[in-house]
C-alpha cells in the first residue's frame, strides 16, 4: 500500500480530541467534556501548520500525534484504555514495574517538552529499522538524526490514537523516559494486548525498535 502523504490535519485532529473523549479522558482528568476540549484547542492550529510527512499508520509513520501527560491523567490509568485493532482487551501496566517505578520515569532534559500538560509530537517513527540493535546504539543514532526519543505518555499516545500500529515484530522502546537506573520503557504484545514493561539498555531484542519523533510543539 502507497502511504498517504497529504491528509486533512483538522480532521485528524478533531478525531483524535474526540477519541480522548470518548475514552473517558475528561472524566480521568477531573474536568467537563468542554473544558478538556478547550485545553486541547489551543494546539489545533499547530497541527494545521505542521509540516507535511507521510501519514501511514499501517507503515510505523504520522504526522502528529496529540499526547497528554501524566499531569492531567496518570499512565496508570491511560494503559488500560489502549487496545490492539479490532481487539477489545485492555492492555497493561506491567508488574515488573515495582511499585512507585513509573513515578521516576520521567522525560530526559533533551525532550524538551513544551507543555506539562498537553502538546503534538510531530513526524513520528515507530523505528522497527532498530529491532535486533542495543537500544544505547539505537538512541545514539536518534540523536545524530536530530530526532527526539518518545516518552511513555508518547508511546501511549501513539497506540491510543493509531492502534493499528502496533503489531508483531514491530513493536518499540521509548528511550524518552528514564529513571537512574539502565531500564529502557517499551511497548510491545503481550497476552494479545498492548502492555508497557521495560528492557535492558545492553539488550537488543529482535521484535523491539526505537521510537522517535521530529519534534514537539505547544500552544503559546
Amino acid at each position: 500500500m502507497t502511504p498517504q502523504t497529504s491528509f486533512d490535519a483538522g480532521t485528524e485532529f478533531d478525531r483524535q480530541v474526540r477519541n480522548l473523549t470518548d475514552l473517558g479522558y475528561p472524566d480521568l482528568a477531573g474536568l467537563d467534556p468542554e473544558r478538556f476540549t478547550a485545553l486541547l484547542a489551543p494546539l489545533r492550529d499547530l497541527a494545521l501548520g505542521a509540516a507535511p510527512t507521510p501519514y501511514d499508520p499501517e507503515g510505523g509513520r504520522v504526522p502528529f500525534l496529540l499526547v497528554v501527560s501524566r499531569e492531567v491523567v496518570p499512565i496508570e490509568q491511560t494503559m488500560p484504555l489502549t487496545t490492539l485493532r479490532g481487539k477489545d482487551k485492555s492492555g497493561f501496566v506491567d508488574r515488573s514495574f515495582e511499585p512507585g517505578a513509573l513515578e521516576r520515569f520521567v522525560a530526559i532534559p533533551s525532550t524538551a517538552l513544551p507543555d506539562r500538560r498537553a502538546y503534538l509530537l510531530f513526524d513520528v517513527e515507530r523505528g522497527e529499522e532498530f529491532c535486533d540493535v542495543v537500544p544505547n546504539d539505537a538512541m545514539d543514532v536518534i540523536a545524530e538524526r536530530g530526532r527526539t526519543l518518545l516518552t511513555i505518555e508518547e508511546g501511549v499516545a501513539l497506540v491510543t490514537h493509531f492502534p493499528q500500529l502496533l503489531v508483531k515484530n514491530k513493536c518499540f522502546s521509548l528511550g524518552g523516559s528514564r529513571s537512574s537506573d539502565r531500564r529502557v520503557p517499551a511497548i510491545w504484545i503481550s497476552r494479545n494486548t498492548p502492555k508497557l514493561g521495560w528492557c535492558w539498555a545492553g539488550n537488543p531484542h529482535t521484535w523491539l525498535g526505537m521510537a522517535s519523533a521530529g519534534g514537539r510543539g505547544g500552544a503559546m
